[in-house]
């Protein structure tokens, strides 16, 4: 079967199915989706390998995505756990999942996975030759250039969609990095591998070294590319700095590279960054790079909220996203702790759902603001299930107000009959419960 890239058959004029699809699913032009994926601002990640995968779109004026983080460790491996996280994460309605497996059948675990997604499914390749290295010598530095890319073929021909891979982080950032100093160094576990190993071997990173053949593996299953930030800051002090900003312009040449071998690619960005500086870091990676899509973790606005992080998380998220940001990559109250459980892949989801919202209505996203409108004529109507159903979360606004305390079904259990929309609404001339419109 002949197999070519998304952004190769659009060059050729013709728009293939799954970017019709992603459009539709947007509510946006085909024609203007395609022109911006060729311009390198929009991408939408789904592999040729055959597996079925819903179109969706990230990217320039997009809804802001989400993706939520599932994956084993080697203090905590199970399939069906991994499978109730996937289960979770897609029930709170996150656009794309990544396997950040690293314990147990790395591999077993990534295939079960694959095959009961049919959202856009991202991999961390160095993770597992890290893990297949240490099991085979010892050591977790213990493998070659060849060992890396048989890994990056592995995963794409399995049906991995994206891939976060760290080639921005070259020799010349590690200088940067040493002759600055860092509170916390490195925070990045796909980074810190890739920098071991570097050291280790007294080698160029092998991904940048070779990013053409990294690119051709790519092509081949139609895999994007999510340009990883090794150097992330991991605390507030550590933020914007000179080994940052030296691996974003790296990883913005990369991007262009590779959009003109007909890989679609993305830009990772920062971590923990202080509220003042999130707009700014934001506008700068957009700058460097061209205008592609920028993929934050976060960013976390503070480092004291161990078991609240996702809130954190979801502040920065809301004003990154505002400032430009395209794709939130979801934290849970769990980051800095553990693994999550179920219930925390999808609080984190939701979380990072509202953050992306609240960043889609200071966009002007369409639609964005119309949901709150109609939220807000359920309340002055006091239609208590308008409101429940027009909820983020259903389930649990539901689940709070059967638990309320008082049976009145004109007030809340907070107001009861001192109900402000009743009262002023009576006042009006205008019954709370007869507007129209919801």
């Amino acid at each position: 079967m002949n197999k070519s890239t998304v952004l190769k058959i659009l060059k050729t004029g013709v728009i293939p199915p799954v970017v019709s699809e992603a459009a539709a699913v947007e509510g946006v032009d085909v024609e203007i989706l395609a022109e911006n994926m060729l311009k390198g601002t929009v991408v939408v990640p789904a592999g040729n390998t055959g597996r079925k995968v819903i179109g969706t779109a990230i990217g320039t004026g997009l809804k802001t995505k989400v993706n939520a983080n599932i994956g084993s460790s080697s203090e905590s491996v199970s399939i069906d756990m991994e499978l109730e996280k996937l289960g979770a994460a897609i029930d709170a309605k996150t656009d794309t999942v990544m396997d950040l497996s690293c314990g147990g059948d790395v591999t077993a675990l990534r295939r079960k996975l694959i095959s009961s997604c049919e959202i856009p499914f991202g991999t961390v390749p160095i993770y597992e030759a890290t893990v297949e290295a240490r099991d085979r010598g010892g050591s977790m530095v213990a493998m070659d250039r060849d060992d890396l890319f048989s890994m990056v073929k592995r995963h794409a021909s399995e049906g991995v969609d994206f891939m976060t891979i760290h080639a921005g982080l070259t020799r010349a950032v590690i200088d940067e990095l040493q002759a600055q100093g860092r509170i916390m160094d490195v925070v990045s576990r796909g980074g810190a591998f890739m920098i071991a190993w570097m050291l280790h071997h007294d080698r160029e990173n092998p991904f940048f070294e070779n990013f053409d053949m990294l690119l051709d593996i790519l092509a081949r299953e139609d895999v994007t590319i999510s340009l990883g930030d090794g150097l992330r800051p991991g605390c507030l002090a550590d933020a914007s700095d000179r080994a940052q900003i030296t691996e974003l312009v790296t990883l913005g040449r990369l991007a262009t590279a590779a959009s003109e071998a007909g890989v679609q690619a993305m830009i990772e960005g920062p971590g923990h960054v202080p509220l003042q500086d999130i707009e700014s870091n934001v506008k700068i990676a957009k700058k460097l790079t061209g205008g592609a899509p920028l993929y934050v973790l976060g960013p976390l606005v503070t480092d004291i909220a161990p078991g609240y992080d996702h809130v954190t998380a979801a502040i920065g998220g809301a004003l990154a996203g505002a400032a430009g940001a395209d794709y939130l990559c979801y934290v849970t109250a769990a980051e800095h702790l553990g693994l999550p459980s179920s219930s925390d892949v999808r609080q984190g989801v939701i979380v990072s759902r509202l953050a992306a919202h609240a960043a889609d209505i200071a966009k002007g996203i369409p639609g964005a603001m119309e949901w709150d409108i109609k939220m807000a004529k359920a309340r002055k109507a006091l239609d208590w299930e308008g409101q429940i159903n027009l909820s983020i979360d259903p389930v649990t606004a539901r689940a709070v107000y059967e638990g309320r305390e008082s049976g009145s079904v004109e007030g809340c259990s907070m107001c009861g009959d001192l109900c402000a929309m009743k009262l002023v609404s009576d006042y009006l001339g205008v019954k709370a419960g007869e507007i129209s419109g919801c």
